[in-house]
């Protein structure tokens, strides 16, 4: 676990978790179109491509998944740090949320369902975090 608490920020808006098949089902991911501002990411596997946007700019074709709120972990994080995650995690399903979390070169993210907003943000402030809404 990191020895200094977490600063984490939540973002503003509603986000969306959306698939797209690389088996040929599922919607095409050469027409999605990047949003000019937030958070969006995109991951690729063997099996599939993965994004995460805003509920407003979830493509049409895709499946997706909606009604999340985004945090952020304050950073620039140093990659030595340990247990970042693994924090944020331990102090969220001890009261029942799960969460989808993406990480970057700067920093990391992790969403909930915007029904577990009000106790997740109260178990990341039990655990000594600090959030700012």
């Amino acid at each position: 676990m990191p020895d200094a608490k977490l600063d984490i920020v939540l973002l503003e808006g509603l986000y969306a978790v959306c698939q797209f098949s690389l088996s040929g089902s599922g919607g095409n991911a050469a027409a999605l179109q990047t949003p000019s501002d937030g958070l969006f990411s995109i991951t690729k596997t063997d099996e599939e491509i993965s994004v995460v946007c805003a509920e407003s700019a979830a493509p049409e074709n895709a499946k997706c998944e909606t009604g999340w709120r985004c945090f952020k972990v304050q950073g620039p994080l140093d990659f030595s740090l340990t247990g970042i995650i693994a924090s944020i995690a331990t102090s969220l399903a001890g009261v029942g949320v799960s969460i989808f979390t993406i990480s970057t070169y700067n920093t990391d993210y992790f969403l909930v369902k915007e029904s577990d907003l009000n106790t997740a943000i109260d178990a990341l402030i039990n655990s000594g975090h600090t959030v700012e809404r």
